[in-house]
C-alpha cells in the first residue's frame, strides 16, 4: 500500500492548511500516529538549528537544539495524559548525509524525551520500492493519511489528506511492520552518528 499511495486520489493542503487540518486531527485523539520519513535531506527553512547547521555553524546548530528540550519534553508529556503515543520510522541511506546527520540528532533528543523512533536501512525496503521511493506518510491515527509534500528542493509545501478507512489502516499497518523491524534509533545513533565528525556542508 505504501508505495501505492501516490496514486490514490486525495484532498491537496497547502502549507498552512495541512498544519491547521493536522492539529485539527489529532485534538483529543488517542492511539498511535505513525510517521515514515524516507527522504535523505530536508529543507527545515523555519528551524533555527537547521538554519545554523545549513550555515556550516555545526555547534551553534546542536545548542540550538538543545534550547528547544524543554518544549519536546512538554509535548510528550502531554501526548502521554492524552494516551497519544507518536512512532517515527526513520530511513537511513549509507553514507549518512549531512542533512541526516542534523536529523538524527534532533530525533535523539525526541527518543530521550519519550518519543518512540525506530531505524531501518534503505536496502531493507528494496521489496517496496520496486516503483521508485516511498513517499513521507503521516498517519493519525485512524482519521487521516497524509501523503506530505515538498517542493523539488525539499521544502516543505503542504500535503495531501486520503480518509478512505482501508488505505489508513493498511498503511499504519504496513509502517508498524517497519518499525517493529527497524532498530531502536537511540542504539543506531550511539553506534553510527555519535562517531561522525560535524558534517560539511
Amino acid at each position: 500500500m505504501l508505495d501505492k499511495i501516490p496514486t490514490i486520489p486525495g484532498g491537496v493542503l497547502d502549507h498552512a492548511a495541512y498544519h491547521r487540518d493536522f492539529a485539527r486531527q489529532i485534538e483529543g485523539l488517542t492511539g498511535v500516529v505513525w510517521k515514515l520519513e524516507r527522504s535523505q535531506v530536508f529543507r527545515e527553512l523555519n528551524d533555527p538549528s537547521w538554519q545554523a547547521f545549513a550555515a556550516g555553524d555545526w555547534q551553534r546548530s546542536l545548542r540550538l537544539l538543545e534550547r528547544d528540550r524543554g518544549a519536546v519534553r512538554a509535548e510528550a508529556r502531554r501526548n502521554k495524559r492524552q494516551g497519544l503515543s507518536v512512532r517515527r520510522v526513520r530511513v537511513v541511506e549509507y553514507p549518512v548525509s549531512p542533512y541526516l546527520h542534523w536529523e538524527l540528532h534532533a530525533l535523539r533528543m525526541l527518543a530521550e524525551e519519550g518519543f518512540e523512533l525506530s531505524v531501518l536501512r534503505a536496502d531493507e525496503l528494496s521489496s517496496l520500492e520496486s516503483r521508485g521511493q516511498l513517499p513521507e506518510v503521516v498517519v493519525i491515527g485512524k482519521r487521516v493519511l497524509y501523503e506530505v509534500q515538498y517542493l523539488p528542493d525539499w521544502t516543505p509545501c503542504g500535503a495531501r489528506s486520503i480518509k478512505e478507512p482501508h488505505i489508513i489502516r493498511t498503511a499504519a499497518a504496513e509502517i508498524a511492520d517497519l518499525y517493529r523491524r527497524g532498530e531502536p534509533l537511540l542504539d543506531f545513533f550511539e553506534r553510527e552518528v555519535a562517531p561522525l565528525p560535524a558534517p560539511a556542508v
